[in-house]
């Protein structure tokens, strides 16, 4: 794989230039907003094959059949989902998403439209809690079979109710409501109290769902970074001591070439792009609320590795360390943010994180607005019209990339 670190920066090395990037990118964002408006807010998610309710009778509820089921939806190169009887649907992960965009979007243009959508997204996710919980939590709209367990919807995740939380919080710091800030306090206290943790060693993994022995890193420092953002603003100790233990855990289970697999266990060994991207993430807010420095060397590390092995001459990301297909559009939207996010520590970041929006606009979005959900080669493409996977996730990333130039 080609170098990126020798060919970014051209981008952005005018003002005329910096103009040009930033109107390819409002206009993206433009032409996505009204695929949102007209579709109401609704697509299909990559994983939510198990509401095909003309065929779901057909696997007998056994692990395998649904495995089966979900899998080839997932990844069949057409969207078999209208044949199959899956509707579109609302997503409690895209409206987080798609509120943090709008946020940002308000942020970088004082438009109120955006500040209008960021606060209905935010209602509706308050409006649309899992219920019977110790605090504000999200879950999928949808059944799900992992390898490792089957999840009802409705039931929480750690994944998505950390991400939500991180919404709520950018609501908070733009909107100064405290409600905003409350239910992100809620949402720590369902961590707190509902999710189960695993001692390892001096750290603790924090399971993926209530009840459940899921340890998966990207969900374990989810929670943590969540943990610590909001004990930056509350000064719960409770939940500071929570998040180091776990941030301790994922830390330790660095591979000696810096990543981290998706999983210990050994069906999760895998590294792939956007799961590493979650997990530096989570790591970048953990020192920044706490101001813990143990960990700089371990998060330098692993962005570095994951800078020079998931991207393409082109700006193209690649899904796993080993190989380069399907290009995935949540491989896209998280580089971009991830890019963004470190651009405080790496002054080539900004100019790659327009190399991969370029890419993924001219390559990835289709003449209507939205986002395809995987391209294959140069010429198959699987144009599934995902919510949370490839819209939300993208008018957050875009969003951000724009507020940064």
């Amino acid at each position: 794989m080609a170098s990126t670190t020798a060919c970014v920066g051209k981008e952005l090395r005018t003002e005329n230039q910096r103009a040009a990037v930033k109107s390819q990118l409002i206009d993206s964002m433009r032409r996505l907003f009204d695929w949102l408006e007209k579709n109401d807010y609704r697509g299909y998610d990559a994983f939510d094959g198990l509401n095909a309710r003309f065929v779901r009778p057909l696997t007998f509820e056994t692990k395998f059949l649904r495995t089966v089921l979900q899998q080839a939806v997932r990844r069949f190169p057409l969207n078999l989902r209208p044949l199959l009887g899956v509707a579109k649907g609302h997503s409690t992960k895209g409206m987080g998403f798609l509120a943090r965009g709008f946020i940002r979007l308000h942020e970088a243009t004082g438009e109120g439209k955006w500040a209008e959508k960021a606060e209905y997204a935010l209602q509706w996710l308050i409006e649309n809690q899992s219920k019977g919980y110790s605090g504000a939590c999200w879950g999928n709209h949808f059944d799900y079979q992992s390898r490792s367990f089957y999840l009802r919807k409705g039931v929480p995740t750690i994944v998505w109710t950390s991400l939500i939380g991180h919404a709520f919080l950018d609501g908070y710091d733009h909107f100064k409501k405290g409600q905003y800030l409350d239910i992100a306090v809620s949402a720590c206290e369902h961590i707190m109290r509902d999710v189960d943790k695993y001692p390892n060693g001096d750290g603790v993994c924090i399971s993926y769902v209530p009840g459940q022995n899921s340890q998966v890193h990207n969900a374990n420092t989810l929670g943590a970074s969540l943990l610590a953002r909001v004990y930056s603003c509350t000064g719960n100790e409770s939940y500071r001591e929570l998040a180091q233990k776990a941030i301790q855990y994922t830390a330790h289970c660095q591979r000696p070439h810096f990543s981290w697999y998706y999983g210990e266990k050994a069906n999760l060994r895998w590294v792939d792009n956007f799961h590493t991207a979650y997990v530096l993430d989570c790591f970048k807010h953990y020192s920044a609320a706490t101001h813990d420095r143990h960990y700089d060397e371990i998060i330098m590390r692993g962005y570095e590795y994951w800078k020079q092995t998931f991207f393409l001459q082109d700006g193209a990301p690649r899904y796993y360390d080993h190989k380069t297909l399907p290009i995935d559009i949540q491989c896209s939207s998280q580089a971009i943010d991830t890019l963004v996010f470190f651009s405080d520590r790496d002054t080539e970041a900004l100019s790659l994180a327009v190399k991969v929006a370029q890419w993924t606009i001219e390559n990835m979005q289709d003449r209507s607005g939205y986002f395809y959900y995987r391209r294959y080669s140069s010429w198959l493409v699987n144009k599934t019209p995902t919510l949370h996977w490839g819209q939300a996730t993208m008018m957050c990333a875009l969003a951000g990339l724009y507020k940064s130039l």
